[in-house]
């Protein structure tokens, strides 16, 4: 049994440390932190913002410029318009500042945030004032309104902060800088949204004329996935666009005017008034639209920007089918709009107001999809699409029959009386939102309590169907296995070699990348989204080093994030070059076996296993798991059995082997027996090819029998080390061992400080630290093993990856199992 590991630290305190420690070194953003609630508080603008004296006097706008209150671009700088804002205030001050701080230092940071405080609030104000004479009606309604806040200049920061990150981060972080205030500015349409957006503008040119200066090259091309997120975010953006305008009582936004079609919202008393003004049928109408939102299909009211929100997952992955599916949506909308136009027909000045504006928004997601569209080439297979068609056709139909035909059996409870014709003529009103309701022909209105079931179930229950097998289709990867490929990366791994723990690529559940001329692979299994490798690639060695870009543009084509798990430095090192970070995962044992004796003090505990073996007659056999006899082989599963059970958890799998692994014509058996052929201990050995032969031999599968020998690991180790020795072998590696590490040399980072602490955690239940120690008898050379990525942001979804390939069979208890042993 293993001793209990030291306490270590709360999963939640390395964050909230490290987030202390970055405030520490930020003594800017403490102290606006500190003046900007400290300001607050003192003025009472806490609760519900700036009072509208104090408002008029520091607040920035047409009405506090024309009053001659020039200081208020800097004076807006102190107070935000509500609690709301002053939390986002905080963080983004959080967020943003600290970066800005550490690359530009505290009086730049304070300069560039005052800086784009002034000129993105007076640039802001001055188009709101041009598009106000101009006669556009939006700017006109917020031409009066008063702003405040620091935000403005926050964005133009976090704009020219961006040019100092890497070229992922300041893609994504300039995506950002641009979408929040902008969507805020078409949908809310406030006078602060417009600053916002000024300021984000001011502070990306800004950013780019001083890089240029700096002589910084041009941001690369962007790969088919960061290209995908990008686009994936916009369409994010126009799918929140109108839930975030929803919370807004006097949203103005250009888009804003046919928001509610996006996002319905409840009939006002007023709405409802007009309706039954008209006749008795039109206020039964109003009256049941007015009772959906008291009932769960009131969820049908976001069924557009959750439908996007799927969509948006579906083109992150590059599949044509989420494109298809997008582009009909967006063309919908436009000939909606376009219906709408000429069935009211708009006066010419209503004409830019409420539908020119609001056709901007699906014309330019088309035509970005448009432009775009080489970038999302994933087919999925036939046999998916057409379970997926069934599915939705098959639900479709049910939904339908069940509200159309139970509908007829239950004409009673409809106004007027349900017949067939009139329960089809309702059934669109069941599959669209509520807000569509008085734009469809007249139908039955359910007053009945079966009707109104019918009514809240038929098409929530469709919609609920649809959008869960859409998003799992969109998230379930298509991997086609080829047992071709297996033998075809095999022979390249016998011929050429690999490291030490290359043999495990032979192993069930894996695929395979060739490059294009056949002379590296790369295994691999992909998990949701993300393409796990199993160790280094193999082949010749020149072509080795090159399979790592090779296969970052195979998975980028195929919308995966790759990973590159347990890998030696060199090939750390060629992820390295393409600007991906690394993590120690695990440390290598190797023994050097041409000079290996056991003299001298520190191989006393391995001499005392050989001669305690001696004496009780336990003699080491090399066997193949195929050839060895039936009883030995009941005895081997008996032992591996009785070491699961004890753990009342599941073996782990991925680079760990289990009983299957042992089943190789090319792994090695050593069993330790005693003269009545009872087995007491077993490890087996996979081979470490170069030029066709086996040079190196690595430890994979190791028990014992907890009556049996105590000594017997030791035993079979050194025995397997003195055989392979005398057979021409240059080392033995005794494996890796996960979440456990010797070196501390270097200052561990904050995920590595995270890993260190799961290592400790689950020392318990797996004993990977005591594993570690165990191998430290051998007095092995310990190589450290890594784990490449290219995205910081992908780092959760390869978390879960990395622990569904090592516990692919956990149940839920056995998780609850898990979980209780961690948290004693």
């Amino acid at each position: 049994m293993h001793d209990a590991p030291e306490p270590g630290p709360l999963p939640g305190r390395p964050a909230a440390t490290g987030l202390a420690a970055r405030l520490r070194a930020a003594p800017l953003t403490l102290t606006l932190l500190a003046v900007l609630w400290a300001v607050g508080g003192a003025g009472g603008s806490l609760a519900h913002g700036p009072s509208r004296e104090l408002l008029a006097k520091v607040g920035i706008g047409l009405p506090t410029l024309a009053a001659g209150h020039w200081w208020t671009p800097v004076t807006s700088l102190f107070w935000c318009p509500g609690p709301g804002s002053y939390v986002f205030t905080t963080l983004l001050l959080i967020l943003v500042c600290p970066a800005a701080e550490h690359r530009f230092g505290w009086a730049r940071t304070l300069g560039v945030l005052v800086a784009g405080q002034v000129l993105g609030t007076l640039l802001g104000t001055g188009l709101v004032a041009l598009g106000s004479r101009a006669g556009e009606q939006w700017t006109a309604a917020v031409a009066g309104q008063t702003a405040t806040g620091p935000v403005t200049g926050l964005f133009a920061l976090a704009g020219v902060l961006g040019y100092r990150l890497t070229v992922l981060w300041r893609r994504r972080l300039h995506l950002l800088v641009v979408l929040v205030p902008l969507v805020m500015t078409l949908y809310v349409g406030h006078l602060q949204s417009v600053q916002r957006f000024s300021g984000a503008l001011l502070g990306l040119g800004v950013g780019a004329l001083l890089a240029r200066r700096r002589g910084q090259p041009r941001g690369h091309r962007s790969s088919h996935t960061e290209t995908r997120v990008l686009i994936a975010l916009c369409l994010v953006a126009a799918a929140l666009g109108p839930l975030i305008a929803s919370l807004y009582d006097n949203a103005t936004g250009p888009f804003n005017t046919f928001s509610e079609l996006y996002f319905s919202h409840r009939l006002s008393p007023d709405e409802v008034a007009e309706f039954c003004a008209l006749s008795a049928h039109d206020c039964a109408r109003a009256h049941a639209v007015e009772r959906i939102f008291d009932t769960p299909a009131r969820l049908m009211a976001a069924l557009f920007p959750a439908l996007l929100l799927v969509l948006a997952e579906g083109l992150r992955r590059g599949l044509r089918l989420a494109w298809r599916i997008t582009v009909a949506t967006e063309l919908l909308w436009a000939a909606l709009l376009l219906w709408l136009f000429t069935e009211t027909g708009a006066g010419e000045g209503d004409v830019l107001q409420y539908f020119v504006e609001a056709l901007l928004l699906p014309l330019l997601t088309t035509g970005l999809l448009v432009a775009t569209r080489q970038r999302f080439r994933l087919r999925l297979p036939a046999a998916v699409l057409g379970r997926l068609a069934g599915l939705l056709g098959g639900t479709m139909l049910a939904a339908s029959a069940a509200y159309a035909g139970l509908g007829v059996l239950a004409a009673g409870q409809f106004e007027p009386g349900a017949t067939f014709r009139g329960m089809l003529a309702g059934l669109p009103a069941q599959f669209l939102p509520p807000a569509y309701n008085d734009l469809l022909p007249d139908y039955p209105v359910a007053v009945g309590p079966f009707a109104r079931f019918l009514e809240t179930y038929c098409g929530l229950a469709f919609w609920a169907v649809a959008l869960t097998a859409l998003l799992l289709t969109f998230r379930r990867p298509v991997v086609h296995a080829d047992a071709e490929d297996a033998a075809r990366a095999r022979a390249l791994l016998t011929s050429h070699g690999g490291g030490t723990l290359s043999f495990i690529t032979t192993w069930d559940g894996n695929h395979y990348w060739f490059d294009e001329e056949g002379r590296a692979a790369v295994a691999y299994r992909v998990l949701s989204t993300v393409a796990l490798t199993t160790g280094d690639p193999f082949g010749e060695p020149e072509a080795r080093r090159r399979a790592v870009a090779g296969f970052a543009r195979y998975c980028d084509a195929r919308g995966w994030t790759p990973c590159f798990y347990s890998v030696t430095p060199e090939t750390r090192a060629a992820a390295g070059q393409l600007g991906w970070r690394s993590l120690q995962v695990a440390e290598d044992t190797v023994v050097a076996l041409p000079e290996l004796a056991f003299t001298g003090r520190k191989w006393q505990d391995i001499r005392t296993a050989l001669n305690k073996a001696g004496k009780q007659g336990i003699t080491a056999e090399w066997w193949s798991y195929h050839d060895a006899p039936l009883a030995l082989r009941d005895q081997i599963r008996s032992i591996s059995e009785e070491w699961v059970s004890e753990k009342g958890l599941p073996e782990m799998g991925f680079t760990l082997g289990g009983l299957e692994e042992l089943d190789d014509p090319a792994v090695r058996l050593l069993i330790a027996v005693d003269g009545e052929r009872r087995v007491h201990g077993l490890t087996s050995w996979m081979p470490v090819y170069e030029n066709g032969v086996p040079v190196g031999w690595t430890l994979d599968f190791m028990r014992r029998r907890s009556d049996g020998f105590r000594g017997v690991t030791e035993f079979l180790i050194a025995s397997a080390a003195l055989g392979f020795k005398e057979e021409g072998a240059r080392f033995l590696s005794l494996s890796g061992a996960p979440l456990a590490r010797s070196g501390q040399n270097a200052a561990p980072t904050g995920l590595q400080r995270m890993l260190d602490w799961m290592g400790r955690v689950l020392e318990p239940v797996y004993g990977f630290r005591s594993l570690l120690a165990f191998k430290a008898k051998f007095q092995p050379e310990y190589r450290p093993l890594y784990m490449a990525y290219p995205d910081p942001a992908a780092l959760p979804s390869i978390t879960r990856a990395i622990g569904k390939a090592y516990l692919p069979h956990l149940t839920a208890a056995q998780g609850v199992r898990l979980m209780r042993r961690l948290s004693s």
